[in-house]
């Protein structure tokens, strides 16, 4: 683990106090080393520190006070100008600087953050992929493992979404999904996970869910989705498999099969119905 993620674990006071200590270390430096040593470089590390961590509006309060502190230094050492406005022009300039570099750490950190919810988001929906679905699947799996709380997996095929984007137009069934994944995160808690796996097939990760507490959830799940598709005449009904584990799946890949096979199961008996099971190894 890297510096900045240990420190990213701290709270925001910490951050500050950070940030502070570092401006006060580099301050005195500056001043027990004169004038003729150049120092302003140096505070971009607690303004570095105190923007990517804290944000923005910290980062350039920081600014502001490492370009105070820095000409606070260069008057004790007794530095002297040819004009009395030169330190006041200089300590602008440096906090310019100082703003600048905040801004662009700022925009750089949001740049990341925004990037790393992209790579793990479906564009259309805004549910999690397939692929960091089963990161957190198997995350689920290995804390079972260690702790024994039992998890449900489930799956949910849209069906007659063919029928609504053969009728309706793409742009409609596109609305759909939208629906659905709303519904869906409306209806869970902010432990539960949901993704779209593809098309019009969409999957949740409910943590610490027995099968009791699993067949309500997802009883409740599939009122508020047939009731959302009613409201807007589109003619969506659900087929749902859902498998809980009160036992460690040998893989990620068996747990995944039993629930789509439980999902089209529902599909080849006449759909709008959950089928439910226990793993129990």
């Amino acid at each position: 683990m890297n510096l900045l993620a240990i420190f990213e674990k701290k709270s925001q006071t910490f951050h500050l106090f950070l940030g502070f200590t570092l401006i006060c270390a580099i301050g005195i430096t500056d001043f027990l080393t004169g004038f003729e040593l150049g120092f302003s470089v140096f505070y971009v590390l607690p303004i570095f520190f105190t923007t990517w961590l804290s944000g923005q509006r910290f980062g350039l309060i920081v600014s502001f006070i490492s370009a105070f502190v820095w000409i606070s230094a260069d008057i004790a050492t007794g530095h002297t100008y040819s004009h009395p406005l030169i330190p006041f022009w200089n300590t602008l300039i440096r906090l310019i600087f100082f703003i600048i570099i905040t801004l662009l750490l700022s925009a750089l950190r949001k740049a990341m953050i925004r990037e790393g919810e992209l790579a793990r988001s479906d564009y259309l929906t805004g549910a999690v992929n397939s692929r960091f679905f089963y990161e957190l699947t198997q995350i689920e799996i290995n804390r079972f493992q260690r702790f024994q709380h039992p998890f449900t997996l489930a799956y949910l095929d849209l069906d007659n979404f063919k029928m609504v984007n053969d009728h309706f137009g793409h742009l409609i069934g596109d609305q759909v999904l939208r629906t659905v994944v709303s519904s869906l995160k409306n209806n869970i808690r902010k432990t539960d996970v949901v993704a779209r796996l593809g098309g019009d097939e969409f999957a949740l990760l409910l943590p610490e869910t027995n099968e009791e507490s699993a067949r309500i959830t997802l009883s409740k799940i599939q009122i508020a989705l047939l009731e959302a598709m009613r409201q807007s005449n589109w003619p969506i009904t659900l087929s749902i498999g859902v498998v809980t584990c009160t036992a460690a799946p040998q893989g990620i890949d068996e747990l995944v099969r039993m629930t789509d096979e439980l999902m089209y199961s529902v599909k080849r008996n006449n759909k709008n119905a959950i089928k439910f099971s226990t793993y129990t190894g």
